[in-house]
């Protein structure tokens, strides 16, 4: 074999640009495959983080009209009440289940100024003291809400940083009074993501998703919440699975215990009721939208490798017509058919692995360039490499086959015979 092989080697750099030309549809047909493969994968790996949030393994539970978020500015439901102590224990008890908490909100609430400045548009949610711990903020000046905030009903606001910035622009928040419905409240801290994510936004849905926190935040205790809007109002629920993989599972159990406060039925189009987001299964779905999209491509480029697969039998075969004394003269000397057709079959072989090699290469190029150009993600696929080049190789028996028979099948005589 390792002698085969260097004949192989020694016959393809004697012929180097006709070997080049050869490996050219299989070194273009894997570049292609590679670089699409690794797009593929990087815009699947985007698209989870995106839609789980850099690992925080959130999953939230909220109420929805049909499939649009309940939001309460729109006025209380008349078939849902407030989640019970003992929905709560069960939920903070589900196996898999790190850290869950229960919370009211106001999408766009009116009327949180301080002094000239008010926020338009801003978020106000009341908050247990979980909140913060689930949903993944950390507090980066001042304090957070501590246990008496609670039991003595103290009006303090956290903010988070683009809050601050509208309300108290220049200015430090902490201590300083912001309005709520003309209610003083003290703030006490500033919050922010614990983490760096920054989500690719691509869509108006994408828009909508990840841009809530950019008109501002403002957290009060839950136990204010009826100075401001209505007592006993629906909770929504936000948990933090232990893994990402116990997402869905987690939501789903969750779902159905606080389905418990719906009263009436639940499965109209326009019923309001709990329903668990599923983020992996938005990401599942979308993965297969582009996964799909994409595998006609790699048909495509397949198409470029079939191509250069016929490149390789046609000049498999001329090589053999080149080399008919020489395959005379080995068989005459005892040389048996199985030995020219692996002597032939191995540089088949080795011609197409070099441009899958190449081709390899060549991919990883092309992906990064598509990268930096249009600031597609990707990433490397190992086992498509691996793949790519044992494609290449089988290729390379494929159609090397028929040229190697003939070789190994030439009469000795008539070989020798032959000018």
């Amino acid at each position: 074999m390792s002698e085969n092989i260097r004949l192989a080697l020694k016959g393809i750099w004697s012929h180097k640009l006709r070997s080049f030309l050869t490996m050219l549809g299989v070194i273009i047909g894997i570049a292609s495959i590679i670089a699409i493969v690794s797009t593929i994968k990087g815009t699947n790996e985007q698209i989870m983080q995106n839609l789980i949030g850099a690992g925080n393994n959130n999953v939230t539970i909220s109420l929805r009209q049909g499939e649009s978020e309940y939001w309460m500015d729109a006025g209380m439901p008349g078939n849902v009440i407030p989640v019970t102590d003992s929905q709560v224990e069960e939920i903070r008890e589900l196996n898999g289940v790190a850290d869950a908490s229960f919370y009211l909100k106001r999408k766009y609430a009116s009327e949180i100024t301080a002094g000239v400045n008010a926020l338009t548009g801003g978020s106000l949610f009341g908050v247990d003291s979980h909140y913060l711990s689930t949903v993944g903020y950390i507090v980066y000046r001042g304090r957070p809400f501590v246990e008496s905030d609670y039991k003595k009903f103290r009006k303090v606001a956290l903010l988070d940083e683009k809050a601050a910035q509208l309300l108290f622009p220049g200015k430090d928040p902490v201590g300083r009074t912001v309005d709520l419905l003309g209610e003083p409240f003290i703030v006490v801290g500033l919050i922010r993501k614990a983490d760096n994510f920054q989500p690719v936004i691509e869509t108006i849905k994408d828009y909508e998703t990840y841009t809530r926190e950019e008109y501002g935040m403002v957290l009060i205790p839950d136990a204010d919440w009826p100075i401001l809007y209505n007592y006993d109002e629906p909770q929504d629920c936000v948990v933090r699975a232990v893994s990402t993989e116990k997402m869905s599972d987690v939501g789903r159990q969750v779902e159905q215990i606080m389905k418990r406060s719906v009263g009436g039925s639940s499965s109209g189009e326009d019923a309001i009721t709990y329903k668990a987001e599923d983020l992996l299964e938005k990401a599942r779905n979308k993965q297969e939208l582009a996964n799909s999209t994409n595998s006609l491509l790699i048909w495509i480029a397949s198409i470029a490798l079939l191509v250069g697969g016929i490149g390789v039998m046609n000049i498999m075969l001329v090589s053999v017509t080149e080399r008919t004394n020489e395959i005379g003269l080995k068989k005459a000397l005892g040389a048996r058919n199985s030995r020219i057709l692996a002597q032939f079959l191995t540089e088949a072989v080795v011609l197409t692995s070099l441009g899958g090699i190449m081709g390899v290469i060549s991919g990883i190029i092309l992906a990064e360039v598509i990268s930096k150009a249009a600031g597609t993600p990707v990433a490397i696929s190992i086992p498509a490499i691996i793949l790519s080049v044992l494609f290449s190789m089988a290729i390379g028996v494929i159609f090397g086959f028929l040229p190697s028979v003939k070789a190994a099948n030439l009469n000795p005589i008539d070989a020798l015979r032959r000018e």
